[in-house]
């Protein structure tokens, strides 16, 4: 049996490969820069503000700090000293937070991964006991 490299299509197939990547390296396009316009910096501010309102208002969180001693006018009062940078860094900390807060995704995400393993093992003729 011949190899795949003795064949006359296999030579002509690389040749052609070849030069189309040269003649698709030999253009060259036109670069262009410019500047962005930012979202506006007061704007920006205002949201994250809302932002970590609202998420000082929810239950969880309002009991964590009832816990530890610190009342929410207190935390509201330190968010409002922050800085921009540091205050969108913990607006976006929270987005993170709150979008598993609950534990129902937890929850589905564990019964799916358990019915897909059962599933599988059905499928390759296995036998699960549960004792």
């Amino acid at each position: 049996m011949r190899s795949i490299r003795g064949t006359s299509w296999f030579f002509v197939l690389a040749m052609a490969l070849a030069c189309w990547m040269g003649l698709l390296g030999s253009l060259r396009g036109a670069a262009e820069a410019g500047v962005i316009a930012s979202h506006g910096g007061g704007d920006l501010r205002a949201e994250d503000l809302s932002k970590m309102q609202e998420f000082l208002e929810g239950k969880v969180v309002l009991q964590m700090l009832v816990d530890y001693g610190v009342s929410p006018e207190e935390a509201m009062a330190k968010i409002r000293s922050m800085n921009d940078r540091d205050l969108h860094r913990l607006a976006s900390l929270t987005d993170r937070v709150a979008a598993g807060a609950d534990g129902l995704g937890l929850a589905i995400g564990l019964a799916v991964l358990v019915i897909l393993i059962l599933l599988i093992l059905m499928l390759a003729n296995k036998r699960v006991v549960v004792r």
